[in-house]
């Protein structure tokens, strides 16, 4: 049998006719939404590759025609760097995408990238000094701060005009983070492993200048440039609990068994 057919054919195909009948409706909406010559389309069949026909079809349909409102509500793209909180040398690149839920807390899932075929790595929520300061002394061990990463300009939010940027991260240099990485992506090609904490960088000569490099010339811009403007943001003084790796011990997730409660 020729290629095409094999494509092609129902039978062949696995998909049958009740299956058949349903893409077929699929592509219809899909193409009624005009999506099949659009930007979702094309994203879609390059991330699709590979995929089952049923599985392309079905994400083209639901791309064009289900809204995922709280990922329309990330308002603010940040991209940053993060360490393993038990390993500076572990180091790696953190696409956040953030919505001010409430005046004293912000909520980040974090990717590798901001391509459409970008990884899922993590999450981060970031809370305001008042309400650090009223967390529980080992609460505060998960918690980094962000002064030198404003700072620094090693935190950029892409795109945006100098003036806004700046009066974001008057507002961020103040804040603490919770991050937790589920996906190790600088040593696994899969999301292996429980969750891993991370944590910022607090001083020059932590972060890694090549990673740094490499970034700035992918995203058109100057860390240096950015710590320049910067430097009428003023510094805070870091609350006690936070950074916990600075004293020279850490914490990490590890697994562990329990017995099952009924």
């Amino acid at each position: 049998m020729s290629i095409r057919h094999d494509r092609e054919c129902v039978r062949c195909s696995g998909i049958g006719t009740a299956g058949a009948v349903g893409l077929g409706l699929v592509a219809g909406v899909a193409a009624a939404a005009g999506v099949l010559v659009g930007r979702k389309a094309t994203t879609s069949a390059r991330l699709g590759k590979g995929h089952p026909l049923k599985h392309r079809m079905l994400d083209v349909a639901s791309g064009a025609l289900q809204r995922k409102v709280p990922l329309e509500a990330m308002s603010t793209y940040l991209n940053g760097f993060h360490m393993y909180a038990d390993e500076m040398g572990r180091q790696v690149e953190a696409s956040h995408f953030c919505i001010h839920l409430e005046p004293d807390l912000h909520q980040c899932v974090i990717f590798d990238s901001n391509r459409p075929d970008a990884r899922l790595i993590g999450i981060e929520y970031i809370i305001s000094e008042a309400r650090f300061r009223a967390l529980p002394e080992e609460e505060k061990r998960l918690c980094h701060s962000h002064h030198y990463e404003v700072k620094s300009g090693l935190l950029v939010a892409p795109g945006i005009p100098e003036m806004a940027e700046h009066a974001y991260f008057e507002d961020l240099v103040t804040t603490y983070g919770k991050t937790f990485h589920t996906w190790q992506y600088d040593r696994d090609d899969f999301p292996y492993g429980v969750p891993q904490l991370m944590m910022g960088f607090t001083d020059d000569d932590q972060a890694d200048p090549e990673l740094v490099a490499a970034r700035d010339r992918r995203l058109g811009i100057s860390s240096a440039e950015r710590r320049r403007q910067r430097g009428d943001i003023a510094t805070p003084v870091v609350a006690p609990g936070a950074n916990s790796w600075e004293s020279g011990r850490a914490v990490q997730i590890t697994l562990e068994e329990r017995p099952f409660k009924r």
